[in-house]
């Protein structure tokens, strides 16, 4: 039986350069690992747009939103033609009443490759669009990374040791 096996695998390795010299004869010229383009725009809620949350998330809740930490990224691929354009960076989110109430206000600030976009303060509990226009400058790579800054957060109380932030439910880059 040994025997048996070892004719196999000599007979295997004679082979090996010969499937692969067909391996490479038939593959497509250019042939590189493919990579998703990351999208637009993601939903909290897409177990997918995991991949494009930089930083600063906590885990989906209810199956479509996250409790942000102080300072979070994402990475969003540029709507076509955005580098020429433009495009508008559209966060919804949620400022929850047990926020406000610790807090009083909270303001969100965004940037851009670097580049602070102006910020906003949000002093009553509800839902809101963050929207900011991005001067195509800013769109040239693919991906994009979007830095984003809260000036206070709920600190860890009771059984939750999170810091909290705000609610968000999508980011997104829209074409102009």
């Amino acid at each position: 039986m040994k025997h048996g096996f070892l004719l196999e695998r000599r007979t295997a390795l004679r082979l090996w350069p010969a499937v692969l010299a067909f391996s490479l004869a038939f593959a497509p010229p250019g042939c590189k690992r493919s990579k998703t383009a990351a999208a637009s725009v993601i939903s909290m809620g897409d177990p997918q747009a995991a991949a494009q949350l930089a930083s600063g998330f906590y885990g989906v809740e209810q199956g479509a939103w996250r409790w942000t930490k102080g300072d979070f990224s994402v990475l969003l691929g540029a709507p076509a033609d955005a580098a020429r354009k433009g495009a508008v960076l559209r966060v919804r989110l949620t400022a929850p009443p047990q926020l406000i109430a610790k807090l009083a206000n909270i303001t969100l600030s965004a940037s851009v490759n670097g580049q602070r976009l102006p910020p906003e303060t949000y002093s009553v509990a509800g839902t809101y669009t963050f929207i900011r226009d991005v001067p195509g400058s800013l769109l040239e790579d693919n991906p994009v990374k979007v830095d984003f800054q809260l000036d206070k957060v709920m600190p860890p109380a009771g059984e939750d040791i999170r810091e909290l932030g705000i609610v968000v439910l999508s980011i997104g880059l829209e074409p102009k």
